[in-house]
């Protein structure tokens, strides 16, 4: 029994480990006031990115790094048509994550069933790093002047202007480094978790790093708590499939994200959520 519960903490761990750079990610795009719904587009495109580049020159890192690009990339895009173009978030976001599932599908079709020689373990640097990570990002956030120059861009972007912030700029930097965590997120996938290309292979993960962040109350910290548990129930829909069916059990995380959605509808200020999270800033360009 005591195995069991190692092992399924551990095969939890793997999989909350994308969940929590993607949120990590997310959260930060929110906190400045850009809700990017395109995450798992971003995700797909890093993890395409990484497994060709590692398969090119050998080195997962360098795969890795390609994802961050890759990532950032898409994110910029995003950044640029709600922030400078100021078009609807939510429609921008959905269209990032079809291109991003799109493209990956068309230009990855040449890589399926290619395998990958040097990958990186499932348990590896990147789980501790995003660890430290959520620590590090939280200490920013709550600690620091930069820190509350970008919750304050997310909850009064035309109070933060009128000191001098430049919100355009923070929610630029925000929103870009939100993707290239999620690239990032999206490369785990294919150099360690599952170290192969195949269409489709987040299967929702980026959906869930969204729900996660709202789970978390935009928080870091409560993140890594939010990644281990979706991770676990990740893991058990695998694990319990001689006792149920493996339909319903597939079902499971993403009908426990329907419910932490529905259960924090309505969580407004003093709960978490940015005041300004999606809507753009058409105040003073500086």
């Amino acid at each position: 029994m005591l195995e069991w519960i190692l092992t399924a903490i551990v095969r939890a761990l793997a999989v909350s480990t994308p969940l929590l750079w993607a949120s990590l990610g997310e959260i930060y795009a929110e906190r400045s006031g850009v809700i990017n719904l395109g995450v798992e587009g971003m995700m797909i495109l890093g993890a395409l990115s990484a497994f060709v580049v590692a398969h090119i020159t050998g080195y997962p890192v360098a795969g890795l790094l390609a994802a961050a690009v890759a990532g950032g990339l898409a994110a910029l895009l995003h950044a640029f048509v709600s922030v400078t173009l100021r078009a609807n978030q939510y429609v921008s976001g959905l269209a990032l994550t079809m291109l991003g599932l799109g493209l990956a599908g068309v230009l990855g079709r040449g890589w399926e069933g290619i395998p990958l020689l040097n990958t990186l373990p499932e348990i590896s640097g990147l789980t501790y790093m995003g660890l430290a990570l959520a620590v590090g990002l939280w200490l920013v956030l709550h600690h620091t002047r930069l820190g509350m120059v970008i919750r304050s861009t997310g909850e009064s972007p035309a109070a933060a202007d009128a000191l001098g912030v430049n919100v355009h700029l923070v929610r630029y930097l925000c929103v870009v480094f939100g993707g290239v965590l999620a690239g990032v997120a999206g490369g785990f996938l294919s150099v360690a978790y599952r170290p192969s290309w195949t269409e489709g292979m987040t299967a929702g993960l980026g959906w869930i790093a969204i729900a996660i962040t709202i789970f978390a109350g935009w928080d870091p910290l409560r993140a890594v708590a939010g990644a281990f548990l979706f991770g676990a129930l990740f893991h058990l829909s695998f694990r319990l499939q001689a006792w149920v069916q493996p339909e319903a059990l597939r079902m499971m995380p993403f009908a426990f994200t329907i419910l932490v959605l529905a259960a924090t509808a309505g969580r407004r200020r003093g709960q978490g959520a940015p005041e300004a999270l999606g809507l753009p800033y058409a105040g003073g360009e500086r």
